[in-house]
């Protein structure tokens, strides 16, 4: 495991940044941009992966469902309720991506450094948890959820927490076969389909600061980031966004030569839409 640091930078609004990352090539775990609010300065930490993970905190694999209440209770859903008493009180939801393995609960603190090496038990572990920006709002009422919920997850080699997106690099046509993404809250579950595969710079200097865009002042914002999101993407997907929807972007990391990210960037699937929807525009590809 190695460390260095870097430069301290600070956001417009104030917030210091801090990034943290897992990388070491194609045969080993890389990880993620991070930010904390709570350190005086930024740290950039580079760890090495050099062997799979052995520790079992996945909640996918432990989790017992014959322990889910039926219903849902004071608006959280039996599964939500079940995970929060019985596994951890800082879930905030759960991540699938149907043909990878991505099939992870989501938690969030204040601090966005603690699960980049905790497993959902709050063990040392180094392949961490995938999280929710702290900043993000995913709660019962849509209306005040953020516009664009960011969920931070490592590369891991072995194709744990988001290690298995790279599949979507690797094979430009794999999202076809895995264009949708399901994301529960608490309380509801919703449906994100992908419109761009991007590889950016991650590195605090960065022009497009994606991880500090949680919510857009305007429509201006909005297609902006959209747009870059697009113009960065390794291929074009033809799935529109419109200035209202509510975007979802996954970051992992590329590479730590340059401080890249690559980012899975979805936006949530409308009322009357469902795959016959966008079946027709994939083909044509």
């Amino acid at each position: 495991m190695s460390n260095k640091k870097k430069t301290k930078k600070q956001t417009k609004n104030g917030i210091v940044i801090a990034a943290a990352v897992v990388a070491a090539g194609a045969a080993i775990g890389t990880g993620f941009f991070a930010l904390n609010r709570n350190k005086p300065e930024s740290v950039e930490e580079i760890v090495e992966t050099t062997e799979a993970p052995t520790q079992a905190t996945q909640a996918a694999e432990t989790f017992d469902p014959s322990l889910v209440k039926a219903g849902a209770v004071n608006g959280m859903t039996g599964k939500a309720k079940t995970l929060i008493e019985h596994y951890n009180a800082d879930t905030v939801g759960w991540i699938t991506v149907p043909n990878t393995k991505v099939d992870n609960p989501i938690v969030q603190v204040p601090d966005n450094e603690y699960y980049l090496d905790h497993g959902f038990d709050h063990k040392p572990f180094r392949a961490g948890t995938v999280f929710m920006d702290y900043r993000d709002r995913f709660g019962f009422s849509e209306a005040d959820q953020s516009d664009n919920i960011l969920l931070y997850g490592h590369n891991m080699a072995n194709n744990t927490m988001f290690g298995s997106l790279r599949r979507y690099r690797q094979d430009l046509t794999f999202y076809k076969e895995a264009p949708y993404i399901e994301l529960e809250s608490n309380y509801q579950h919703y449906t994100y389909v992908i419109f761009a595969l991007t590889i950016t710079d991650g590195s605090a200097g960065a022009s497009w600061r994606y991880w500090d865009m949680e919510d857009f002042e305007n429509q201006e914002s909005f297609d902006a980031y959209v747009e870059t999101a697009r113009q960065k993407s390794l291929t074009e997907i033809p799935v529109d966004v419109q200035y209202g929807d509510k975007l979802l972007t996954l970051s992992t990391c590329y590479s730590d030569a340059d401080d890249s990210r690559f980012l899975v960037i979805a936006r949530r699937v409308r009322p009357g839409e469902d795959a016959s929807s966008f079946a027709k525009a994939f083909a044509q590809e």
